[in-house]
């Protein structure tokens, strides 16, 4: 859809040298390689690009400082912005950019369409016109949206364009918008709920992402769901094909009941799952093989007898692009994994991956491989009592050193720093590993608990087999068929937990416009005028808070707040400051609250006042009417118009300041990432230099065929800069911070705070 062998560029600033560039017009350096200079960087002052939309294919010269750098996707999403001026004001809004790149397909969103805010699901990413049908490298970037409820008849397509069917819809139920009338909804994850009654008895119904297997005639055929719908009364799928019945791919719609997930088919295959060796293996495995060149690690993915042999088999993805394929043995599919990722071997030249053995597994049997039923049984003979997190005076006898916290291995970093954070010293989330739930998600819970929770709080340590073991059960229950290989976002992982297995009350109720709103994480959006330079993350919740006219309906147990950012390249502020305490007492939609001015019973909210720093830094300005109506006399502020407040049945017009209370949660973790790797930091304590610093990958012992070891360390360096005045810590150079504090304050991707008085051992 885009291409990546450009170099793409905004005019930010109208160049001297040249009257046919006006500022927001987009260009590009042709065939410009990945990690290589053009050679047009060789002269830093100029750069020679072609103009995207431009009649003329001229080569224009354009000074270095008039233009910012654009990824393909960024480049796409402005491209759908026809109006030069307009692009210029978009690129600037950051906030806007890359809440549009975090969008993918099955997430709901709120449209503009007019003066209306139409809720909806993105059904489609692209471009409206192949890029085949035009000589332009790149187009505009387009989201198609299925709009949904009482909006839908409201749009005005099928999902199709110009004649071209892009995704699939009742008609005037869908519509094309740039990401600049596009805006994430905060309500729950979109869960298709269609069940055909004509499907196979015991079959799960599939989601968008799944792999899944369909029947056309005679063909039995494979793709991926994009979305699932009703129609007529009937279930259908909408399949991205791997081949159609004439060899093709494209998209292909198919009743429900001609579908099964792959999952189910490789589950009840007795040839891919039953069959076991002398050695305990079976599917899913975690093995090591000898090559030529050493030894070589994966899992195995499919156990049988291929076309031509006799012996056994076992279908093995690497974990090194040391394979022969994706799972393909002479045409014919077997499993799937990335390209060079798979190798057939004979079953009995696998044996169990050491790194991931017990001491208590290697004396067993030098080939012993602990399967899930032997771990379980061990498991069973014990009660699920409960362990509490590990105590502030506890924490450098049980947590702090070499090989502690959770060992990292295969693109883990996003579940161990999750995990790590939330139950190695809080038991604010304790609750979900011992409430009731399906007899299905049991061995998940079971998992969490006994494997990774208890040995956590009681040895300080989880070996990574154990949390391979969770991403495989979450794959096999088919949220994502890539939760054993691929690195994922932790918000994804948690909502997964969360909500679709454990099925835990929503920790977030938000109130907008009288209608509550549930979820489990909040991403802070700004609005582009805002003038945070260095701030808190009070005041970034304060803010994205006033911009999108929420409250909070209740206080949450647990709040997970994910920064302004993008992935490593987006980040908003070059610093963000913690706040070790979070005032949400005047965030809240009911509950008496405190004139900012004379500490009397609040009666008027006043918007138009919240950006003005005279009355104070950080919070609402809420007002008694007294201090409202001097507030208000001064000639700057007549035109504001304060709202009133909802004042609780029985408070009397003047209240002592000091019966009412505030409500104030604690951070206790801070989850970081910086290239791709995700670390954590945890408030264990106190005192001002209580901080731990984890990393699951911290070093590796044995290079290739060795193993992760994670580390555990106090970083008391962090309690010194959080001393600091905001002026001091704002001329802190990041390189030059000592220990590893310049991660925290640079680098924060989630803040996790909890309500002191709601965590299970209190």
């Amino acid at each position: 859809m885009t291409s990546t062998g450009n170099q793409y560029f905004i005019v930010t600033e109208a160049p001297k040298s040249t009257g046919h560039c006006n500022t927001g017009s987009i260009c590009y350096i042709p065939d410009y390689q990945d990690g290589l200079k053009h050679p047009a960087f060789d002269f830093p002052a100029k750069l020679q690009v072609f103009l995207l939309g431009s009649l003329t294919t001229l080569c224009y010269e354009i000074d270095r400082r008039c233009l910012e750098e654009l990824s393909p996707d960024e480049a796409g999403l402005l491209l759908a912005l026809t109006d030069d001026a307009e692009r210029l004001k978009w690129f600037k809004e950051k906030n806007a950019l890359f809440s549009a790149l975090t969008l993918s397909e099955g997430a709901e969103v709120v449209v503009e369409l007019g003066n209306e805010k139409l809720n909806g699901i993105v059904r489609y990413i692209g471009n409206l016109t192949r890029p085949a049908r035009t000589a332009e490298p790149l187009q505009g970037i387009f989201l198609g949206v299925e709009l949904q409820g009482d909006d839908k008849g409201k749009g005005d397509t099928d999902g199709s364009f110009q004649h071209e069917t892009l995704f699939t819809c009742d008609k005037n139920c869908g519509l094309f918008a740039p990401f600049s009338r596009v805006q994430p909804s905060l309500s729950k994850p979109f869960t298709p709920s269609v069940k055909d009654p004509c499907s196979p008895p015991g079959t799960e119904q599939p989601v968008p992402g799944d792999r899944v297997t369909y029947f056309i005639e005679d063909y039995c055929l494979h793709g991926m769901v994009v979305n699932v719908h009703e129609k007529d009364g009937k279930g259908f799928v909408l399949i991205s094909t791997d081949s159609d019945a004439t060899g093709k791919t494209g998209e292909v719609e198919v009743p429900l009941q001609f579908v099964v997930k792959e999952s189910v088919l490789t589950d009840t295959d007795p040839p891919a799952v039953e069959q076991k060796c002398d050695l305990g293996l079976s599917v899913n495995s975690l093995v090591e093989v000898s090559l030529g060149s050493g030894s070589a690690y994966g899992i195995i993915r499919w156990i049988g007898t291929l076309p031509g042999r006799q012996e056994l088999m076992a279908g093995l993805e690497l974990e090194e692009d040391v394979g022969l394929s994706d799972g393909t043995f002479k045409t014919v599919s077997f499993f799937r994994c990335p390209p060079g990722r798979a190798l057939f071997v004979k079953l009995s030249s696998c044996r169990p991956d050491a790194r991931f053995l017990s001491d208590h597994d290697k004396n067993m049997s030098p080939n012993h491989a602990v399967t899930v039923s032997d771990r379980e049984g061990r498991q069973s003979v014990g009660k699920m009592e409960p362990i509490p997190p590990i105590s502030t005076d506890k924490v450098h006898q049980i947590l702090i050193g070499r090989m502690k916290g959770i060992q990292g291995h295969h693109n883990s970093c996003y579940m161990d720093s999750a995990l790590f954070s939330l139950f190695s010293c809080s038991s604010v989330l304790d609750s979900m590993l011992f409430k009731s739930t399906q007899p299905e998600d049991a061995a998940i819970q079971t998992t969490l608990l006994h494997d990774i929770v208890s040995p956590l709080r009681s040895e300080g340590f989880v070996e990574g087999r154990h949390v391979m073991k969770l991403r495989q059960q979450l794959q096999k229950h088919g949220y994502s068929h890539s939760f054993t290989t691929d690195e994922k976002d932790p918000e994804e992982f948690l909502t997964v937990i969360m909500h679709h297995i454990l099925a835990l009350e929503p920790l977030l109720k938000l109130s907008a416009g009288g209608k509550v709103q549930e979820s489990y994480c909040y991403q802070i959006f700004l609005e582009q005028n805002h003038s945070l330079v260095l701030p808190t993350v009070q005041q970034l919740l304060e803010h994205s808070f006033h911009s999108a006219g929420l409250k909070l309906a209740e206080v949450p147990p647990c709040l997970i707040l994910q920064m302004p950012r993008f992935g490593k390249k987006f980040k908003m502020f070059d610093k963000i400051i913690p706040s070790l305490e979070l005032d949400i007492t005047n965030l809240l939609s009911e509950g008496p609250q405190q004139c900012i001015l004379c500490g009397n019973l609040a009666q008027e909210e006043c918007l138009r006042c919240f950006e003005e720093p005279v009355f104070s830094q950080t919070g609402c300005k809420i007002f008694c009417s007294t201090c409202s109506a001097q507030v208000h006399s001064h000639p700057q502020r007549r035109s504001h118009q304060p709202a009133a407040l909802g004042i609780p049945k029985g408070y009397v017009q003047q209240v002592a300041p000091s019966s009412l209370t505030r409500d104030i949660m604690e951070l206790f973790a801070v989850l970081c990432i910086e290239t791709s790797h995700y670390v954590s930091f945890l408030k264990y304590g106190p005192n001002s230099k209580d901080w731990l610093f984890f990393d699951s990958m911290a070093d590796r012992s044995g290079g290739t065929d060795g193993f992760n070891i994670p580390e555990v360390r106090a970083c008391p360096e962090v309690g010194m800069y959080l001393d600091m005045s905001p002026a001091e810590l704002a001329n802190q150079v990041p390189r030059d911070m000592r220990g590893v504090a310049k991660r925290l304050f640079c680098d924060a991707y989630m803040y996790l705070y909890q309500s002191t008085s709601m965590g299970l051992y209190h």
